[in-house]
């Protein structure tokens, strides 16, 4: 008797089905954009990317690869659990983790826990505001009494994030431990549809689904349990879904171009700990905080800044060219070198500029136009001064000019150096986008506060 199908609350689309009802009749399958995520996309792909640029008809990115699982080497997760865990998690990260704000007299807080969400994205912040970790927070489905939580972060802070707990909990009760790769292990699927299955019925019945809303058609998260490094078997949600032996599987290099054609910052190389604000790192429009919610650290100067609105740069996708080109990039695609031709050597991709290079406007000087953060190929992210770099103005504080000198035209080039020194390195011209997503999401903000 073939394991019963199950809908995972985390995404009404998303769910369980058995191994029995799979054939090989294909070796790929896709994912399927809903019909609503399919409007929305084609209306996208005939706008611009950047209002900067000439109108034409192209889509606003270029994707690497179609739909794809990759597993997140990059990620690793924390266990969070015990009686005050909640509240303890309530009080340090920017998202709301409770139903409401208050528990209810005689109410613990984890029985407040929204029933429907398998996770959010948050961020832990330091008390001035800047950005610890960018996280996931998952609901740990294997312990039955519901007070456990699965915290991911990056693989590179992620003992340093294991200790920042440990410091804080004080007598607080609830136990933290830092998860080895094999007992759990972070995936992301991506390529737009309606829903995935897992299939192999029981075998991933621990699975967590989270549907990735940081940007539109990002994909899902996947957080699989025991220690088999094996994929989760994932295909589309479609009635023909059963026939197909499951989505190909990719390496985490395509992830990160994926998440880079979206302008979608993750990890401490990218949002820079200590150092980077949540809205400038775009965690206010990311659905990384929570605007409502009670006192948390850091949520002074996050507040005000969502309340005064200025926010003068922001994280965004850009795609590095030669500097003989002959003209400036009008489309967000991705390509294994920056020299069309080139042979992919080091010197050729992303990997040449140093981390937090400082950007600059070709034939003019002033103060940087951004600073670079990593990229692959020839995309990446930059903090980029919106005023310079984009026809996205920030809104200005009373007394300001409306058009300070030197602002941004489309003719303007910028430049990053591959050297050490501006001087005596090799340079490349870098051209920062403005993804629809985030225009239409600054636009609704903009339009709340009038």
């Amino acid at each position: 008797m073939p394991p019963a199908t199950r809908v995972l609350a985390a995404a009404p689309s998303l769910r369980l089905a058995s191994r029995s009802s799979r054939t090989s009749a294909s070796s790929n399958a896709a994912l399927y954009l809903c019909s609503r995520c399919l409007s929305r996309q084609q209306q996208q792909q005939r706008r611009q990317l950047s209002h900067s640029a000439p109108r034409r008809c192209a889509a606003p990115f270029a994707a690497p690869v179609p739909s794809r699982l990759a597993a997140l080497s990059s990620r690793r997760l924390i266990s969070v659990s015990g009686p005050d865990a909640a509240r303890y998690l309530q009080g340090v990260i920017t998202a709301n983790i409770l139903a409401s704000p208050s528990p209810s007299p005689g109410q613990q807080p984890q029985h407040q826990i929204a029933a429907a969400a398998a996770g959010f994205y948050g961020a832990f912040l330091t008390a001035t505001g800047r950005v610890l970790h960018d996280v996931f927070i998952y609901r740990d489905t294997s312990r039955p009494d519901g007070d456990g939580f699965l915290v991911e972060a990056d693989a590179a802070e992620a003992e340093r994030l294991e200790k920042h707990i440990r410091r804080y909990k004080l007598r607080a009760k609830f136990d933290v431990r830092l998860l080895d790769p094999a007992e759990r292990r972070v995936w992301h699927a991506w390529g737009g549809g309606s829903g995935i299955l897992l299939s192999g019925g029981n075998d991933h019945a621990g699975t967590i689904v989270l549907q990735d809303s940081r940007a539109p058609g990002l994909g899902y998260r996947l957080v699989t349990a025991g220690g088999s490094e094996s994929p989760p078997e994932v295909v589309e949600s479609t009635a023909a879904a059963a026939e197909t032996d499951g989505l190909a599987v990719a390496d985490e290099h395509a992830y990160t171009v994926w998440r880079y054609l979206h302008g979608v910052a993750e990890g401490q190389g990218e949002m820079l700990r200590e150092q980077a604000l949540p809205h400038e790192s775009n965690l206010d429009v990311m659905g990384g905080v929570d605007f409502r919610k009670g006192c948390y650290v850091g949520q002074e100067l996050t507040i005000r800044t969502e309340h005064r609105g200025v926010v003068r740069k922001r994280i965004l996708p850009c795609v590095l060219y030669d500097d003989s080109s002959d003209s400036i990039p009008q489309q967000l695609s991705y390509r294994p070198t920056i020299a069309a031709g080139g042979a992919g050597e080091e010197d050729n991709t992303a990997a040449a500029v140093p981390a937090e290079t400082s950007i600059g406007r070709v034939g003019k000087r002033g103060r940087s136009a951004g600073k670079w953060l990593r990229g692959v190929g020839n995309v990446g992210l930059a903090l980029c001064r919106l005023e310079t770099m984009t026809d996205v103005a920030p809104l200005l504080l009373p007394g300001e000019m409306a058009a300070a000198p030197g602002a941004f035209t489309p003719e303007d080039e910028f430049v990053v150096s591959i050297g050490e020194e501006e001087d005596d390195g090799r340079t490349l011209r870098i051209k920062a986008f403005v993804p629809d997503w985030l225009r239409l999401r600054l636009a609704e903000k903009s339009h709340a506060r009038e």
